[in-house]
């Protein structure tokens, strides 16, 4: 198994995380944004879309960071991570449509503009940031995981990175506790890899 991968990317290290917890051993290529090799015409017989990440197992190829943990749940992980009961399996695809609309339009943006230079609004996405992670905090309220309270699932996973990066893109994290609860217990799971810090944002003088 290949995972096409870019260490500063969110969408690549939520794919990395969850191979690291379901403990499965993969090969990493790094493939460089900062000098645009996803746009390379050999990455892009592996992913037309030209986007990170990818997955190679044996042959076949998988893009899209969240197909990515769909697909790696249903061959190697159990229905803890990706639930078989309809509610609780909406539950779980309603956040991952949080983490492709809300987070990636948030958090993921915001730290766009401080680690890529990206010409964005800054006041707009940290605003879009603070609006989904008063929603996130309101849902951890009273339970430990965002969708079944005694155990992660897919959920957990497809918004952790992009959250505990938020300070990277002037996101302050201090006003939601719940939140911060759940990173912890996130970091705390068997298999935890983190993902690279820069001291960019808040994390300037960290």
């Amino acid at each position: 198994m290949k995972l096409y991968s870019y260490p500063l990317s969110g969408h690549s290290h939520r794919v990395r995380l969850f191979l690291s917890l379901l403990g499965i051993e993969y090969s990493l290529i790094n493939v460089d944004l900062s000098v645009k090799a996803h746009k390379d015409p050999e990455f892009l017989k592996v992913n037309p879309f030209g986007q990170l990440p990818a997955l190679d197992d044996d042959g076949e190829v998988i893009s899209d960071s969240l197909a990515i943990l769909v697909y790696l749940a249903k061959k190697y992980g159990n229905t803890d991570w990706l639930p078989e009961a309809p509610a609780a399996a909406a539950r779980v695809q309603r956040w991952l449509s949080v983490a492709a609309g809300e987070i990636r339009q948030g958090p993921a943006s915001a730290r766009l503009i401080t680690v890529f230079g990206a010409k964005l609004d800054a006041t707009d996405v940290i605003g879009r940031a603070h609006a989904i992670l008063k929603l996130v905090e309101q849902a951890l309220a009273g339970q430990g995981w965002l969708v079944v309270g005694t155990h992660p699932t897919l959920a957990d996973v497809a918004l952790y990175s992009y959250i505990a990066s938020a300070p990277e893109g002037n996101v302050d994290l201090s006003a939601y506790p719940q939140v911060l609860a759940w990173l912890a217990r996130v970091e705390a799971l068997p298999g935890f890899v983190p993902f690279q810090r820069t001291a960019v944002g808040l994390f300037a003088n960290a």
